[in-house]
């Protein structure tokens, strides 16, 4: 078991917490980027293992409110990986991180079996400003960012502009910052809304009911948009009478639904109750024949 530190926050959410100065704590995030679990050697170019590995970090750091700042790659190559593959990898992983004024500082390069990537980004926020998981309250209502599914379904379908999504997701730093203030609780949309929603609720300790608006990626099914993993929106929670635009930073944004009082973590639509089959690594792990994130049946239980 993980024991909190004095002064140490974050443990459940998507980065830690230090303190650092008078006015601003530190955000830290890690993240593993590995060769057949996160990437296909012979599917993914190496600019877009690159890119999706810095974007795994920045997420974080977005659900957080924060702005990153720093970057460290640890980063072990498999046999089969040469010195052109790990620029082109650079090329994509640096493009990103200037995007958002990232420096990379600094890492280690090694040998595996497999390619294998670790990357930390270090951030900032306002002193007591990060946003939490744990702060959603029952009435609250519940928004995502953008549409969902199409990381999903560019997987399955390796074409169009959800392959796009899929290789190329887009942190939405920008928005995470906006929410400060207004948010009372959010996260990244990394695993499905299904899986993502109901760990939000249960760090929270409330439930949730959705509405049978959840916008989905173009081409998409509803099943993409409520279980599929790899989106890298922004999931969160506001009071009611925090007005939230339809738009922030250029980015749509939807209320789904509302959280209410129930058992923590359990999510209903329609009055039934959504499973989550989201990507864990852990049932993944255990199970050697998981069912896919899109399959229907059970997806719904009294």
């Amino acid at each position: 078991m993980l024991r909190r530190l004095k002064g140490v926050e974050g443990i459940g959410d998507d980065c830690a917490i230090l303190p650092w100065t008078r006015t601003r704590d530190l955000l830290v995030t890690t993240d593993q980027f590995i060769e057949d679990v996160h990437f296909l050697r012979d599917v993914h170019k190496p600019e877009d293992c690159g890119w999706k590995a810095a974007a795994r970090g920045l997420s974080d750091i977005a659900a957080m409110g924060g702005a990153a700042q720093y970057c460290f790659v640890s980063l072990a190559l498999g046999e089969w990986a040469d010195k052109a593959w790990l620029r082109r990898f650079y090329s994509g992983l640096t493009r990103l991180a200037r995007q958002y004024g990232v420096v990379v500082a600094g890492g280690d390069l090694s040998q595996a079996a497999r390619t294998y990537c670790d990357i930390v980004i270090l951030g900032y926020c306002a002193r007591g400003k990060a946003l939490r998981r744990q702060g959603a309250r029952a009435g609250d209502s519940i928004y995502v960012t953008g549409r969902l599914g199409g990381a999903q379904l560019g997987l399955e379908t390796r074409s169009g502009i959800a392959w796009r999504k899929h290789l190329r997701p887009e942190p939405r730093l920008r928005v995470g910052h906006a929410l400060v203030g207004k948010a009372s609780a959010a996260m990244d949309l990394s695993d499905g809304l299904s899986l993502d929603l109901r760990r939000l609720c249960i760090e929270s300790g409330v439930a949730a009911r959705l509405n049978d608006n959840v916008p989905v990626f173009p081409g998409a099914s509803t099943e993409h948009a409520l279980h599929g993993g790899d989106d890298y929106e922004l999931l969160f929670t506001a009071p009611s009478k925090v007005k939230i635009p339809a738009r922030i930073a250029g980015i749509k944004v939807t209320r789904i639904g509302q959280i209410i009082q129930g058992p923590p973590g359990e999510v209903r639509v329609q009055g039934l109750v959504l499973k989550p089959l989201g990507w864990d690594s852990w049932r993944a792990r255990r199970d050697s024949n998981p069912r896919p994130a899109g399959s229907k049946p059970d997806a719904l239980s009294n």
